[in-house]
């Protein structure tokens, strides 16, 4: 007798979403592209859902560019930004794994980070209130900018690329602008070959735990999990298309870039 796999959720009327991030964001771009997507006072964006999928897909493009397979880890340090809303949604289109990075740790917990899940690329802010980043990661790595190529360095010896978020000269980083123009056509025909491979039961995300009793735990969930967490989650506060949903909490926790920024995908609100 032929076994076939399934999933079994509970007493709510309707069956789980059986989507991937990027096929969520493809939906919502369908059904809403010209509305107002993402408005980032402290930047001056205002971008559409068309827009923000044309961002997305360049930056995921340029992924690939720089080497990056689908499985790779990424990590993201920086506050909230719009760069930021970018790169989760292009390391989905690409099959990249986020690594959400807190803002506020400091070089030990950046390096247990890096090394406990083997970002091979870290996307970063230059600098967040007191804390220099370029200078905590060169402390870190004196190998950046010592050779050209891929960063080969003896305390973070899987991260190979470092992009940084400002538009400064910075030697041995590459600008996230510098991403799109990577990417080129070549890229963009690579995320349409790797698309059919993209699986909702795939990992997606990774996130740190506070580490209250020991070191942080590094948490792996799929599409599945955070799409379903954002969907229903939009159901329960009855979000909709004409909603308009401010997030000043930070990204790099579920509930910025989950019950937040993943939510509003899913039901086409700014």
């Amino acid at each position: 007798m032929s076994q076939t796999p399934s999933y079994v959720h509970g007493v709510g009327p309707a069956p789980l979403l059986g989507l991937t991030v990027d096929e969520l964001l493809q939906r919502t771009v369908e059904a809403h592209g010209d509305s107002e997507a993402l408005v980032v006072p402290h930047q001056g964006v205002r971008w559409s859902w068309r827009e923000l999928r044309q961002r997305v897909d360049a930056a995921a493009a340029g992924l690939l560019a720089i080497g990056l397979e689908p499985r790779d880890r990424v990590g993201i340090w920086a506050p909230n930004c719009a760069e930021w809303i970018v790169t989760q949604f292009a390391t989905a289109r690409a099959g990249l794994i986020l690594v959400n990075i807190n803002p506020a740790y400091r070089k030990f917990e950046l390096e247990y980070a890096l090394n406990r899940v083997g970002c091979r690329a870290l996307i970063t802010a230059a600098s967040f209130k007191s804390s220099d980043y370029l200078k905590m990661l060169r402390d870190l790595a004196p190998e950046i900018g010592a050779r050209q190529g891929r960063l080969r360095s003896e305390r973070l010896p899987d991260l190979e690329t470092v992009v940084v978020l400002d538009d400064g000269e910075h030697d041995g980083f590459l600008r996230f602008s510098e991403l799109a123009e990577r990417g080129g056509e070549e890229g963009r025909s690579r995320l349409d070959e790797i698309r059919p491979g993209l699986q909702f039961d795939d990992p997606i995300n990774i996130k740190f735990t506070s580490g209250t009793t020991g070191s942080p735990k590094a948490a792996t969930l799929t599409h599945h999990n955070i799409v379903n967490n954002a969907w229903l989650v939009g159901e329960r506060i009855q979000l909709s298309a004409k909603d308009r949903l401010c997030i000043p909490v930070p990204m790099y926790h579920c509930f910025g870039m989950v019950l937040g920024t993943l939510a509003c995908v899913a039901y086409g609100s700014t």
